[in-house]
């Protein structure tokens, strides 16, 4: 028998991996594309003791799954580093990789060679990126009415985050928020019972050590110990001579004298990584210095920027004040807030806390997310601009990379008519979650996009009707759109080139 009159077994028994992870690739996008769109609705995550999440935050969804085919969790990755990257466009990055691994598949099914249709893709997402690249919006400064309508989608059209969100963009500033290291969206805090805020300054985790000592001090010095503070340590073995002994109470001795030093030094502030001992917490106390402990890295390091402090080890401590001052920071108020049982710190250029309050950590909780959501999405359209969103942007570069699937030559074609086919998928969910038929809707805007020459032509979600989103303000961060298409194209590639799935042996396992 020929290999072209091979039965249907034998070619389902050669794809059947590729199926089975296709399979699971689409049982993960299922659960999060349903929350495509503004008609998108939410989805119930359940944990194991009967705790409860309701969100349409796509990362927050695929992170909390509970997920073992190793193909499906490839696909959570693509929303990781989207989040990681940019922090905003997960759930389309998600779908877009599922897309891209469905039609992959279909390709492949249909007797196409694996590595034939994923170089296809890989040119046509290059193609598809380098169009996008070209329909580019830039903004222009954060008076840009296309900025505040960026943040506006992607904070799901909650007015009260997005204000918060675009007032800590003006006191931050354009530059701050292109500076890459910098994150808008890590200046969030999401607290119980407090009031939306957003003010000046840092607002610490941890509470203070000792909450009815004085509350508030201005032009406070502050040193930040990447340690605890207590004295320098010996071995216990040490400690039973004689000797010994008497060294240790050398450095009890030596201790002491460090802390009479801050406090002449008028150190008001210090901050821990780790612990204090309590002879340490006795004397703060008796000598009015707020310390908080156990502050974690990120934070120090945040307080270390405004404040100007550098963080040293205790050994820093044995110092002469001449030599120790130029490590303390400064902060033009240090005051513990009762209400929200937090230490806020105040002054520092460019330097913003977003606070995000509701009634219950549940509700707190999703509201923080859309804030974040939409402060990621304002930086990221600061750097790199806007594209019209709702998926028309992908639908006009679809068919542009249709144009080129007809002259291509070669079985490369195929990969790059998947590409074409997936980039439309964000749109159709959208419609279909909407009510509407897709196909119908989609060549409503495809007819609209050529007559008027723009991308921007979209279906209103609401009456169905063909509208400029561009016009309406329905944008969405460039870098978004671009990363999110490439992540997924390098998972999908990664998902369609596996022909086997081998459980691997036990480290540390022998032959006999």
């Amino acid at each position: 028998m020929s290999q072209g009159q091979q039965p249907h077994g034998d070619g389902d028994e050669r794809h059947s991996t590729l199926i089975n992870n296709s399979n699971a690739v689409r049982a993960v996008t299922s659960a999060v594309e349903g929350t495509l769109g503004p008609k998108g609705l939410d989805v119930m995550l359940v944990g194991p003791r009967g705790e409860v999440v309701i969100t349409n935050d796509g990362v927050t969804i695929l992170d909390k799954m509970d997920v073992t085919h190793p193909a499906a969790r490839l696909l959570i990755q693509v929303a990781r580093a989207q989040q990681e990257k940019i922090g905003d466009g997960t759930t389309t990055a998600t779908v877009l990789a599922g897309a891209l691994v469905q039609e992959g598949v279909a390709q492949i099914v249909r007797g196409v060679p694996a590595s034939k249709v994923v170089e296809g893709m890989r040119q046509g997402v290059e193609m598809a990126l380098a169009f996008l690249s070209d329909r580019i919006r830039v903004i222009h400064g954060l008076d840009d009415p296309l900025l505040e309508r960026t943040a506006f989608v992607a904070g799901r059209e909650r007015r009260d985050m997005v204000d918060l969100v675009m007032q800590a963009a003006g006191k931050v500033g354009v530059d701050r928020l292109r500076d890459p290291s910098y994150s808008l969206a890590d200046s969030i805090i999401a607290l119980e019972k407090a009031e939306n805020e957003v003010f000046e300054g840092i607002l610490l985790r941890q509470r203070p050590l000792n909450t009815r000592q004085q509350q508030e001090y201005t032009d406070a010095k502050v040193l930040v110990l990447l340690d605890s503070l207590e004295p320098d340590e010996l071995d216990e073995e040490v400690l039973t001579t004689e000797a010994g002994f008497s060294r240790y109470m050398d450095l009890r001795k030596v201790f002491a004298s460090d802390l009479t030093r801050l406090a002449d030094m008028s150190v008001k502030l210090i901050l821990l990584e780790k612990g204090i001992h309590p002879d340490a917490e006795q004397f703060c106390l008796d000598h009015g210095i707020m310390v908080v402990p156990r502050v974690s890295r990120t934070d120090l390091q945040r307080v270390c920027e405004m404040t100007g402090a550098t963080p040293v080890r205790r050994t820093a401590l044995h110092k002469e004040s001449e030599q120790l001052v130029p490590f303390l920071g400064y902060t033009a108020k240090a005051v513990y807030d009762e209400t929200l049982e937090r230490v806020r710190l105040h002054g520092g250029e460019h330097v913003v806390t977003i606070i995000v309050g509701a009634s219950t950590s549940e509700v707190v909780g999703e509201a923080a997310r859309i804030a974040c959501d939409a402060a990621s999405a304002l930086q990221a359209a600061v750097v790199g601009g806007v594209l019209p969103g709702g998926g028309t942007s992908e639908l006009a570069v679809s068919y542009e990379l249709e144009r080129h699937r007809e002259v291509q030559k070669g079985m490369e074609a195929f990969g790059i008519e998947a590409v074409s086919t997936a980039l439309r998928r964000p749109m159709s969910q959208i419609l279909l979650n909407a009510g509407y038929n897709p196909l119908e809707k989609m060549e409503e805007v495809r007819a609209a996009q050529i007559s008027l020459g723009t991308d921007s032509m979209g279906i209103d979600c609401d009456t169905g009707a063909v509208i400029s989103y561009e016009d309406k303000g329905i944008v969405d961060p460039a870098l978004v759109k671009l990363h999110g298409l490439r992540a997924a194209g390098e998972v999908a590639a990664a998902v369609l080139r596996i022909h086997h799935v081998i459980k691997m042996k036990e480290t540390g396992s022998f032959d006999e």
